[in-house]
């Protein structure tokens, strides 16, 4: 299932890290994730290179050569998915009955 792999994507704080590295400058390569990563972290090139692997796999990253060089974009779909799918329904509830709040407060006249 789909929502597994994103799960475990996002479950990982350096996949976050590099995520996080792709929304501030979306079509970096591995060598600027590299940087990125090893400012925060002591991983090698090639931990960076896993973990984006299983960022793609999950849809998360995207890729596309230009050149010699493969870029790393953010796929921010699967995010937005999973969040409509189990995040949305559980705050809608919140959402309204602060709405409701905020309404009768304002209705009532001051003292």
């Amino acid at each position: 299932m789909q929502d597994d792999l994103v799960f475990k994507a996002l479950a990982d704080p350096t996949r976050r890290l590099v995520l996080d590295a792709l929304y501030e400058q979306d079509g970096r390569t591995l060598g600027e994730l590299e940087t990125v990563v090893a400012d925060r972290t002591d991983m090698t090139r090639f931990g960076v290179s896993k973990h984006l692997r299983v960022l793609e796999e999950a849809g998360l990253v995207t890729t596309r050569k230009e050149g010699r060089r493969k870029l790393h974009f953010l796929n921010p779909v699967p995010i937005r998915l999973v969040h409509d799918r189990w995040i949305d329904k559980f705050t809608e509830h919140h959402v309204l009955a602060l709405t409701d709040l905020k309404r009768a407060l304002e209705e009532k006249d001051p003292p």
